[in-house]
This record gives C-alpha cells, structure tokens and sequence, in this order.
C-alpha cells in the first residue's frame, strides 16, 4: 500500500514527477494530489522503486529496491538497491545493499 499526502494507491513502482504520480506506469495524478505544494510517501509493505523530484518526506516500512528523489527526507528498513537524494537526511534501520548518498543532508544508519 502507497500512501501519497492521504491518498491510498497500490503499486510496486511509485514515480512522481513534474506534479505527476505514475504507479506502476499508470498515472493516477487527481486534482488533489496535483494541486498539493508539500509531498508525503509513505509505503506499508515492499516497494520496487521510489523516485520523487521533490517531497517532504519518504518513508518505507518493509524493503525497497531503491530510492531517489532531488528534495526530501528519506525514511527506511531494508534496500535492495541505491538510497540517493540531492537535499535531505537519509535514516536507514535495516540492510543496504548498494550506496546511500545526500548532498546536502545527514546519513544515519541505525541496526
């Protein structure tokens, strides 16, 4: 389960670009979503790829193959792949199997 600002969605694949929101290659960008300024992503469960230009925050709570975004906080358990955000801190509690890097933010690794 996908939640973005609310909003409830099913996927493994979640990009969100240009105010778009693409689950699975679907867009299911609303009104709503496309009108929000401040972006929330949160997954309960396993997720294939997160990548966001620009959130507030993203939080996975089961595993992730990878995620990047350009602006945003980076919450997570275990990743397959590459943790990677241009601007915000990056909170791992689980395995990384590939590279984690910021910019411009914190890096914590907790076990």
């Amino acid at each position: 389960m996908v939640t973005i600002n609310g909003v409830n969605y099913v996927g493994n694949s979640v990009v969100m670009s240009n105010n778009r929101i693409i689950i699975d290659g679907k867009d299911v960008t609303d009104s709503y979503s496309k009108d929000q300024k401040e972006i929330t992503i949160v997954v309960n469960g396993n997720c294939d790829e997160i990548k966001a230009d620009n959130c507030l925050k993203i939080t996975v709570s089961g595993n992730v193959g990878k995620i990047k975004t350009l602006s945003g906080d980076v919450e997570c358990h275990d990743v397959l792949g590459d943790v990677e955000t241009m601007s915000g801190d990056v909170d791992c509690s689980g395995n990384i199997a590939g590279k984690v890097k910021t910019m411009s933010g914190d890096i914590k690794y907790r076990k």
